[in-house]
């Protein structure tokens, strides 16, 4: 589950990289991230090619499709 504080945290940039990436991680396996606002789906998924982390579940096929069809809006 996803701790306020660190969300307060990382929107403040009070996070080191390291807990950052642990952040990620945690949002990226529980499904949280694909839910939040684009921003958190986007450094994921860059996260996620980068290697830092690694995907697990198939949230983010869902996420990806409405990313790709808001951009197309636009």
């Amino acid at each position: 589950m996803t701790n306020v504080n660190d969300i307060i945290d990382y929107e403040n940039g009070e996070m080191e990289f390291d807990r950052m990436v642990e952040f990620f991680q945690g949002m990226i396996n529980d499904g949280t991230v694909w839910s939040l606002q684009g921003s958190y789906g986007r450094t994921a998924n860059i996260l996620i090619q980068d290697g830092w982390c690694i995907l697990k579940d198939a949230p983010r096929e869902e996420y990806m499709r409405q990313e790709k069809n808001t951009n197309e809006k636009i």
